[in-house]
């Protein structure tokens, strides 16, 4: 199936609201980001929240952190 339309994805297939549920927002060294719950004392940063360079540079998203 194709669908032709000029609407954003977010808008057609909209995110569950549990995925949601699961975020958290967090500061890990002077660095505000969003972090999702991962099995066990891990969590995967989803977004950082900083629009310092360097930040990026330290941390990306997709990578787990253990606290």
């Amino acid at each position: 199936m194709i669908l032709y339309t000029i609407m954003p994805e977010q808008f057609v297939y909209p995110t569950d609201s549990a995925t949601y549920m699961n975020q958290r927002t967090v500061i890990v060294n002077n660095v505000e980001m969003i972090v999702g719950n991962t099995d066990g004392s891990e969590y995967e940063v989803v977004r950082i929240l900083s629009t310092d360079p360097q930040h990026y540079l330290l941390y990306t998203p997709g990578q787990r952190l253990t606290m």
